[in-house]
This record gives C-alpha cells, structure tokens and sequence, in this order.
C-alpha cells in the first residue's frame, strides 16, 4: 500500500478533470436510459446494469476516502436503477469535494488506478450493455467533449461531435 504523501496542485486539477471525465461518459451512457434498463445483464450471471452502477457508487466511496487518508472499503449493496443514478452523482461531487480539499491523500497514482480507472471500465460495461439493450448510445470524439474539472452532477455538456458509424472501422 502506498504512503500518504502530498499531491501537488497540478496532479490533484488533473485528477479533479479524470473525475469529471467520468462524470461526463458515464452521464451520457445514464441519460435516457430505457425503462428497465437497470435489469439488463450480458449473461444470466453477469451483473445487472444496476448492480454495476452500484459497485460504481461504492468506488467513488472508496476513492473519497482514499482522498481523505483512508484505506477502506465497504460496499453498499444493490439498489434500482434511479435511486443509483443519484447515489453515483452525490458520489462524484463528494470525491471531487475531496480532491478539491486534501493536501495530503494516498498518492495519485493509487487514486486514479484504483477507484478511477475501475468506474471508468464500469462506464464501459454499460455503454455495452446498452447496446445490448438496443438503446446504444451515439459514438462521439470524446477528445472534443467539453469536460471542465468541477462539473460532475448530471447536468453535463451536450455531446457536440457525435457521429454514425464506428470510427474504428475502415471505410468501404
């Protein structure tokens, strides 16, 4: 496990701007989510789209504790689709309160492979599973995507270069 040390101000801004990444694709796979969807599975024993976002809610839990000076996990247990979907953005500005704040949390490094990195896997698990669903969200340059560190609740910018197709895939 890695010390606590301090993070200089422009690491945590940029962990603050990892934060609101997150914030900005996993609300686009979350907004107009069809009725249901939280009971989506890939598999009979894979983890619903609810069950995922809640572990994602536990993540965020962890990395502001992480934030604070605290190695702890605790997971929170199932709970229906809306109920997480508010739970995950009150997580968000929780841990970004907490990067905002601390001068002195487990290492940057730990935080971004740890709690970050994880949810940013579990936004994929449900972009897919979206897909699945037949609700597939609209691919975009997310390089293009107007992030601003701070800017985690819901209410995120309008995707502005969406397009159709799959960009990874050569033209014919």
């Amino acid at each position: 496990m890695s010390e606590s040390r301090p993070v200089d101000p422009a690491t945590r801004q940029f962990l603050r701007h990892t934060v609101a990444t997150l914030a900005y694709r996993a609300g686009k796979v979350m907004r107009d989510a069809p009725v249901g969807f939280g009971d989506v599975r890939a598999s009979a024993t894979s983890r619903s789209a609810a069950e995922i976002l809640g572990h994602m809610v536990d993540l965020l839990a962890w990395g502001e504790r992480l934030a604070r000076g605290e190695y702890r996990w605790e997971a929170g247990g199932p709970t229906d689709w809306p109920t997480a979907v508010t739970r995950f953005f009150d997580g968000l500005a929780a841990l970004d309160r907490a990067l905002a704040d601390t001068t002195a949390p487990f290492s940057a490094e730990v935080l971004f492979q740890g709690p970050i990195a994880d949810a940013l896997t579990h936004t994929g698990q449900l972009a897919m599973l979206r897909g699945l669903a037949g609700a597939a969200i609209r691919p975009e340059s997310y390089a293009r995507a107007t992030i601003e560190a701070g800017r985690v609740g819901a209410d995120q910018a309008t995707p502005g270069r969406e397009f159709e197709g799959d960009a990874s895939r050569p033209a014919r």
